[in-house]
């Protein structure tokens, strides 16, 4: 459980990829569109997508020749558990997370290095 946790936190610390979960919040996405927003390589969007599929917060599959990205928001619920277990704090609610991460994303847009990858 802990090993799972922090995978999943581990893939939230970085701003592009709370960035592309909120993109994939709307909808499925391609690969393609899920880079076209950000001023990186595509090779470099598919190793924060990797990040994202080991974490199990998003899947991968192909669709013909394309590779679409879909949430999996119920990788986020071993997560708001724990967060929920320091009774001093409200209940983590995923809708509320969802607009904390907007909001955030609003005030530090991503200016993504590639370094950090």
């Amino acid at each position: 459980m802990s090993s799972e946790l922090d995978t999943v936190f581990a893939a939230l610390a970085d701003p592009t990829r709370r960035s592309i979960l909120t993109m994939l919040l709307e909808d499925d996405m391609a690969v393609t569109d899920v880079a076209e927003p950000f001023e990186m390589s595509l090779a470099a969007i598919s190793k924060h997508l990797t990040i994202l599929s080991r974490a199990g917060l998003i899947a991968q599959e192909k669709r013909g020749r394309v590779k679409w990205c879909k949430l999996q928001p119920d990788a986020m619920r071993a997560a708001s558990v724990w967060m929920q277990g320091f009774g001093q704090f409200e209940p983590v609610h995923l809708d509320a997370f969802e607009r904390f991460l907007e909001s955030e994303l609003d005030a530090n847009p991503a200016t993504p290095d590639i370094s950090e990858i």
